[in-house]
């Protein structure tokens, strides 16, 4: 029982930060490139803008399932029976 209770906190520190990492280097390189296009072509800015945000909206949405998953595996945890 104890295992099972140390395993998962283990996967919810494991899914929370990889997902943290992986959500900032996207939204990093994401923002690079953003910036590098829009000074190639300044006219297309206003639309490479609204794209870039709604890409860093969906970015931030798949970290926060995860945020979600770890925490039901935390508290209602399906493994442990009673």
């Amino acid at each position: 029982m104890e295992h099972v209770l140390g395993f998962v906190a283990l996967a919810a520190g494991l899914i929370i930060g990889l997902g943290a990492i992986g959500a900032c280097i996207g939204i990093g390189i994401m923002g690079s490139k953003y910036l590098e296009s829009a000074a190639r072509q300044p006219e297309l800015m206003n639309e490479l803008q609204t794209k870039m945000f709604l890409l860093a909206g969906l970015i931030d949405a798949a970290f926060l399932i995860g945020v979600g998953i770890a925490m039901m595996f935390a508290f209602a945890n399906p493994f442990v029976l009673k």
